[in-house]
């Protein structure tokens, strides 16, 4: 799986995703960081890459539409400790070996992840 990871989360991410068989790139690494999530939104999409974020902006499905996207993938952990983040990073890479984000958000959450589509406006639970 192709992955964006955003400027919030730690480069070492980038790493630990590369050593399960992900083409992560960081945008911090990229030299891309302080563009507008918008920009960010479009580069994503051009590359076909799956954003990881922490940013609940990307949970909006109007203004950041999953469909016609590689997927966006939005980290929400109770405490942002790099523990709590990373713990929630690796079910998302966990996930992905079963599922394909392509077209969904994915909202990971301690215990939870919600997968939510534009064109349907339904939220799916998974434990």
């Amino acid at each position: 799986m192709r992955l964006k990871l955003d400027e919030n989360l730690e480069p070492r991410l980038a790493q630990a995703a590369a050593e399960r068989g992900h083409d992560a790139l960081g945008v911090l690494a990229e030299r891309i960081s302080g563009i507008s999530d918008d920009t960010l939104f479009v580069i994503c999409r051009l590359e076909r890459r799956v954003l990881v974020t922490l940013d609940l902006d990307f949970a909006d499905v109007l203004r950041f539409p999953p469909r016609n996207t590689a997927g966006i993938i939005v980290l929400r952990p109770g405490r942002s400790t790099r523990a709590s983040v990373r713990a929630l990073f690796d079910a998302a890479l966990e996930l992905m070996d079963l599922q394909d984000p392509t077209g969904v958000l994915w909202i990971v959450e301690p215990g939870q992840v919600r997968v939510r589509g534009i064109s349907t406006e339904e939220t799916e639970d998974h434990a």
